[in-house]
């Protein structure tokens, strides 16, 4: 006696033998018998190469075609490198400050010599913290900004003067 699944699918091969002619008996095959007898591995002990093409998991429209693109064969692989999405970095305003104290000619030549402004553009830009109270310099990162402000401070405080530089975030 057989037993099992074996069992079911040999009662429907003997169900479907050709009786009509006694002398040759021919089994009659229909597609749908013929999934029936193809034997399915099991899906957890089968690797993924040796799995049937509908047990395999799908891949994204990318990967497909990608794949389908690549030669198969053993040992070929597709190796995808994702670009990591980088955002521009934060932009600080170095801004001087005015006081009574520090000669304009002394804050003309620090934005010439820290900021690299001509004469004109220092000029303009000392006049405007001159009436005003406050001027920016330029506008860079966090880093360059730090460094910019303590150069300005440690430069005034070397030639004694209360000028004051500060950095803000735009």
């Amino acid at each position: 006696m057989i037993l099992g699944v074996w069992g079911g699918l040999a009662r429907r091969l003997l169900d479907h033998y050709d009786m009509s002619n006694p002398v040759v008996t021919r089994p009659v095959v229909r597609p749908a018998m013929i999934t029936a007898l193809v034997p399915r591995r099991d899906s957890y002990s089968a690797t993924a190469k040796q799995r049937p093409h509908w047990r395999r998991p799908r891949l994204a429209d990318d990967d497909k075609k990608r794949r389908e693109s690549s030669p198969p064969g053993p040992g070929t692989a597709v190796i995808t490198k994702t670009k990591p999405q980088t955002k521009r970095p934060s932009l600080y305003r170095v801004l001087i400050l005015n006081d009574d104290y520090t000669p304009m000619e002394f804050v003309v030549h620090v934005l010439e010599r820290f900021f690299n402004k001509d004469h004109e553009a220092a000029t303009r830009i000392m006049l405007h913290v001159h009436h005003h109270g406050i001027g920016e310099c330029g506008i860079y990162t966090y880093e360059v900004a730090e460094t910019k402000v303590t150069q300005v401070m440690d430069f005034a405080r070397k030639h004694q003067h209360p000028l004051q530089c500060v950095m803000e975030k735009k």
